[in-house]
């Protein structure tokens, strides 16, 4: 029974132990409840001897003593698998100690890698975030790279079209000079020049050529030369004719009469130069314009006869190097 008893604690202490220690106490169990059945089966037959042969006294005092000493030697197994259980108590503390620290500093750690992955996802969405980004910013600067390379060479086109256009009309001005002032020889020293500026060819004509002192009718001398004029530049359909009157800074004293004063003196004498030129020419009146700009643009301070003037300008019609720039 001691021996039972014993067992039975070595197994109730079992689930403390680790798998292998137990099936060691298990084992040793197993072996105890075969020979407490051996030992049943002897009690049985000697229980059974004694009622059927009447079995001495002695006979059972030897069996006593027979169970004292297995009784013994229960005991010294007894305390000998405690001795055991004790050492593998202690194990198994020392065991579930060191576990529990390994499972502590194990949670540490793992709480740490947490941590840290949670960093370095968060640095990673930041990364990938900064790449969009920048892979938007990068897009769209291509798109503006090729947008404005694309302009660039609209441009260049549009410059060398320009360009074009612009020699083209230079030569034109300049080939429109020499014509008129080939064409208007026999006037040069009766006050009339021809120039080319800046694309356009200014026929400057002197006021004593053109009209009486203070007055807005032509002179013969005069009414040749526009009329001349006109004959030469009325096949030029895209020119702008300009024709701007001049006066010096005498002051006019028409009593109230016209032209009462400077202003009107050059607007009359521009239209009247005008009016000449459209009844003697097939030039569109839609390209004539008649200008008065008084005493305030003169050549010469000091010659007044300079400065008593009619420019007719003649400039390119820009229509198209408007359409080339827009």
């Amino acid at each position: 029974m001691i021996l039972t008893l014993a067992v039975i604690a070595a197994v109730g202490f079992a689930g403390c132990v680790p798998q292998r220690k137990f099936a060691e106490v298990k084992s040793a169990k197993d072996v105890s409840d075969s020979e407490n059945i051996e030992l049943q089966k002897r009690v049985d037959n000697m229980s059974a001897t004694a009622k059927e042969q009447g079995i001495t006294i002695e006979t059972l005092n030897k069996s006593v003593n027979k169970l004292n000493q297995d009784t013994t030697l229960y005991g010294k197994e007894y305390r000998r698998l405690r001795v055991m259980y004790d050492k593998v108590n202690d194990l198994n503390n020392e065991l579930l100690s060191k576990n529990e620290k390994l499972y502590n500093n194990s949670l540490e750690e793992n709480k740490k890698l947490l941590r840290d992955l949670e960093r370095a996802k968060e640095a990673l969405q930041a990364k990938e975030d900064s790449l969009y980004k920048l892979e938007k910013s990068v897009k769209e600067k291509q798109a503006a790279l090729s947008k404005a390379q694309k302009d660039l060479f609209e441009r260049e086109v549009k410059i060398k079209e320009l360009d074009s256009l612009l020699q083209a009309q230079r030569s034109a001005s300049e080939l429109l000079r020499a014509k008129l002032e080939a064409a208007l020889m026999n006037y040069k020293n009766k006050g009339i020049t021809v120039r080319e500026e800046n694309g356009k060819v200014y026929v400057s004509m002197e006021a004593q050529l053109l009209f009486p002192s203070g007055k807005t009718d032509i002179n013969p001398d005069g009414k040749s030369a526009i009329i001349q004029l006109a004959k030469i530049i009325q096949e030029e359909k895209d020119l702008n004719i300009i024709v701007e009157g001049h006066t010096d800074s005498d002051k006019i004293s028409s009593g109230g009469s016209i032209p009462r004063d400077n202003w009107e003196l050059s607007v009359l004498r521009s239209t009247e130069v005008i009016k000449l030129i459209t009844s003697n020419s097939s030039i569109d009146p839609t390209q004539l314009a008649a200008s008065g700009r008084s005493e305030y643009h003169p050549l010469n301070a000091n010659d007044k006869a300079r400065n008593r003037r009619i420019e007719i300008i003649l400039e390119p019609n820009l229509k198209e190097l408007y359409k080339i720039i827009k």
